[in-house]
């Protein structure tokens, strides 16, 4: 069952920030560029896909994803000016039909949510068979994730945010039926050392922003 005051508390700051979410990107376009071009790398050359936790549309519009869902009012708001069909609600319980899309994308959302196996297994339910999985986040491991965990408390939107490993985000791919797991990655410095867009690398343990594909090959 979701925690209904949970997610409102993961989600207040979405709603009554979007503006200094938006202002990230921009201080940090270099970083934002290499995110986009990581998650591009990992993307299944058939469109047909939704991103969950779509937020203002940062990601989706410029990777042509026509539909998000996402629960914070204020940042859909955003999203719609972008292009993107928004639906409300959560990871938990996505509403779409079994077997709908070729792929679903998450970016740094599994930070904010609620229950990650039950939100996985919604995404496993919806995806096509020999669909994808295409998770980016922060590696609690890495240097920026070491700073986020450091000054966490300091954040309007990290405060509540739990931050995971590539191993446990494995982990938790595998007990929702995911395989076949592909990872690059990127963000080698620091965010206030990066002067252009960062190389992107197969594997992870270096890279700061991580990308997991992983395939629905069984039903």
């Amino acid at each position: 069952m979701i925690n209904v005051n949970s997610s409102m508390a993961r989600t207040k700051p979405f709603e009554e920030h979007p503006f200094q979410y938006e202002d990230w990107f921009q201080r940090n376009k270099f970083a934002y560029e290499s995110e986009l071009q990581a998650i591009s790398s990992q993307l299944p050359e058939r469109r047909d896909g939704v991103e969950i936790g779509v937020g203002s549309g940062r990601f989706a519009a410029p990777l042509g994803i026509k539909i998000g869902v996402e629960p914070a009012g204020n940042m859909s708001k955003i999203a719609r000016t972008r292009g993107i069909e928004v639906i409300e609600g959560v990871a938990e319980a996505l509403p779409f039909h079994d077997f709908h899309f070729d792929f679903v994308l998450m970016v740094t959302t599994i930070c904010f949510l609620d229950d990650v196996e039950v939100a996985l297994k919604e995404a496993y339910r919806v995806i096509k068979q020999n669909g994808s999985l295409i998770i980016g986040f922060v590696d609690k491991n890495s240097s920026l994730g070491k700073l986020y965990l450091k000054h966490k408390n300091e954040s309007v939107f990290y405060e509540l945010a739990t931050f995971y490993s590539v191993d446990e985000v494995v982990c938790y791919l595998k007990n929702a039926g995911f395989s076949d797991f592909c990872f690059s990655q990127t963000i080698f410095q620091d965010l206030k050392e990066i002067g252009g867009i960062e190389p992107i690398k197969e594997g992870y343990g270096e890279g700061s922003f991580v990308v997991i594909s992983a395939i629905k090959s069984t039903d």
